[in-house]
């Protein structure tokens, strides 16, 4: 099964609790690798006494102090989100999250995404998801504690692998996929050329480039493609300095 480069990753977790039952969650269902952004209190005693024995998945724990820095090198992530969006983005419910993520882990690094427990994941924070994923729940009551969404997803991909799955179709490709720090580093300078271009206002850039980032990631870049679509982009900045 393919579930070594599967990563759980909680951002802003205010309850040491939840960081342990979130352990306790991915140790029953063989996951293995989870990351932390900016815990309000990590290492803890409480954590430790809710991870029933998912001791060692606390102990490798890597601590991150952003979002970039926990999906780095990863080639597909997924956030979790309960709320709805003004601005659509590619949605998947979280069976088929499961799947895809099975498949994805079997060529690389992947993500799932998890925010706050009062606030879940900041649009910002979506926008280095490839896709949104909701668990269908009761909509009359659809909040559902940290740790039960980590161990409901936990199940799902345990399921997915079980179950067995086949690398993604890929059309032919000349150079490797780009991983997301590699397209985030892309769309960094995409922002920049825009602003000094004078196509982008630097004072509201959020809505237009949220909807560059989904044509982006739709097209799944190779690295040979962010090249050379950064080349472009630095031949249009030196034109206008020019």
């Amino acid at each position: 099964m393919s579930l070594a480069k599967v990563r759980i990753v909680l951002v802003g977790t205010t309850h040491p609790g939840n960081i342990g039952a979130a352990a306790r969650a991915m140790h029953t269902m063989g996951l293995s690798r989870l990351y932390l952004v900016n815990p309000a209190r990590f290492p803890c005693a409480e954590a430790t006494a809710r991870a029933s024995g998912a001791d060692e998945l606390l102990a490798q724990a890597e601590i991150c102090t952003s979002l970039p820095q926990a999906i780095a090198g990863c080639r597909m992530v997924f956030g979790l989100s309960a709320r709805s969006r003004n601005i659509s983005w590619p949605a998947l419910d979280a069976r088929a999250c499961g799947a895809l993520t099975v498949q994805e882990a079997l060529e690389g690094e992947v993500a799932i995404v998890f925010g706050r427990e009062h606030s879940g994941l900041s649009n910002i924070e979506l926008d280095h998801c490839h896709y949104w994923v909701h668990i269908p729940s009761n909509p009359a009551y659809s909040s559902l504690n940290l740790a039960a969404a980590v161990q409901v997803m936990a199940y799902e991909v345990r399921m997915a692998a079980m179950a067995g799955a086949s690398p993604p179709a890929r059309r032919p490709t000349e150079s490797p996929p780009a991983s997301v720090d590699e397209v985030e580093g892309f769309f960094q300078h995409l922002e920049q050329t825009l602003i000094e271009i004078g196509f982008l206002n630097p004072s509201n850039p959020k809505l237009l480039m949220r909807r560059l980032r989904r044509l982006f990631f739709r097209a799944h870049l190779e690295i040979r493609e962010v090249n050379i679509l950064r080349g472009i982009l630095t031949a249009a900045q030196d034109k206008v300095k020019g």
